[in-house]
């Protein structure tokens, strides 16, 4: 006689309640910790490039007469400078005299599938030699203190930190100052947030005009324009861009050439 050899039975299985909920809540645990850790990082980079500018202050020994001036305290507002048409040629003066921010502008694509690469703050290039491709770096940082002043600069090296310092030091170099006021027709306050008046900036084929806007409407332009109209403390305005507008070099000249236009009352 043979013996029936039972199946075992399928044992169904049950979602245990609050399992997903449970695994959520971890994933935002984690993720809060990964940005304090970030946030904590940030931090402390910025407190130690602010000792390390201090410390190259108090050992910043002036070459020019204005520069001097600056070391001594006899020029304290950096409006003196910039009213009299005075040339800055040492960053050190821009340093002890405003707080000024830095950031720099995406001009560059890292390689991508059919182009399609992320936007980046270096542009690379190659130049061949004998020896093999010799490649090169180029960056645009821009610098302010969300009050009035703003200044750019461009920046080329064999390496991407050197390329870094001098195009931060040339926008301090080229540091401008500009009118702010609230000008627009259906805002009364009397806060500076927004140009005088309408205003036409060219470079090459490029013309960027900026527009005075009511308080809240924000800044109304391309995503690095915004972080020029940031430092120079210009929180609302409209924009209208003709031109070739993906040249990135000739975009931002063109918003610096309008906001230098602000205090001359040249509106053409």
């Amino acid at each position: 006689m043979k013996e029936k050899t039972e199946k075992p039975q399928e044992i169904e299985e049950k979602p245990v309640e609050g399992v997903e909920e449970k695994v959520e809540e971890i994933k935002e645990l984690e993720e809060k910790e990964n940005l304090e850790i970030v946030e904590k990082k940030e931090e402390r980079i910025k407190r130690i490039r602010g000792e390390k500018e201090k410390e190259l202050l108090s050992a910043w020994d002036p070459k020019t007469k204005l520069g001097k001036e600056v070391k001594k305290g006899k020029i304290t507002d950096i409006d003196e400078i910039l009213d009299n048409n005075q040339k800055i040629l040492e960053a050190e003066i821009v340093d002890s005299l405003i707080n000024a921010k830095s950031d720099l502008i995406s001009i560059g694509q890292a390689k991508g599938k059919f182009g399609g690469g992320k936007r980046r703050a270096w542009r690379q290039t190659q130049r061949k030699t004998k020896e093999g491709n010799v490649p090169s770096f180029s960056t645009m940082a821009v610098i302010g203190d969300e009050k009035g002043h703003v200044g750019i600069g461009e920046g080329k090296a064999k390496e991407t930190l050197p390329a870094r310092d001098k195009a931060i030091r040339k926008a301090k170099l080229s540091v401008i100052k500009i009118g702010r006021s609230c000008s627009a027709f259906d805002c009364a306050c009397s806060e500076p947030h927004t140009i005088p008046f309408k205003i036409t900036g060219k470079s090459g084929s490029v013309r960027v005009t900026l527009i005075p806007a009511p308080q809240g409407t924000g800044l109304v332009v391309g995503n690095e324009l915004k972080k020029i109209l940031k430092f120079a403390g210009i929180k609302d305005v409209y924009s209208r861009t003709s031109g070739k507008k993906r040249t990135s070099f000739n975009l931002l000249k063109a918003c610096i050439d309008a906001l230098k236009k602000t205090n001359k009352g040249d509106k053409k």
